[in-house]
């Protein structure tokens, strides 16, 4: 199977990173995003539910910092 377009140039190996209850969150991803693997975290690991959007743009936002700095 092909690796999609938007990740050739991002990951370091095609792996995901299984997303763990509880303890993945934004720096885990990060983390995992930076190493070169695709980073993954459960929604309900957000609580309450509205910081999903917050997790979500933080991730966003330094990634995309990250990567303007390669």
């Amino acid at each position: 199977m092909p690796v999609p377009e938007i990740l050739k140039d991002r990951l370091t190996i095609p792996a995901v990173a299984a997303p763990l209850f509880i303890i993945s969150n934004p720096k885990l991803v990060l983390a995992q995003c930076k190493a070169g693997v695709v980073g993954s975290f459960l929604a309900l690991n957000a609580r309450p539910a509205e910081q999903l959007d917050d997790w979500l743009a933080e991730i966003t936002e330094e990634l995309a910092d990250y990567q303007s700095k390669r």
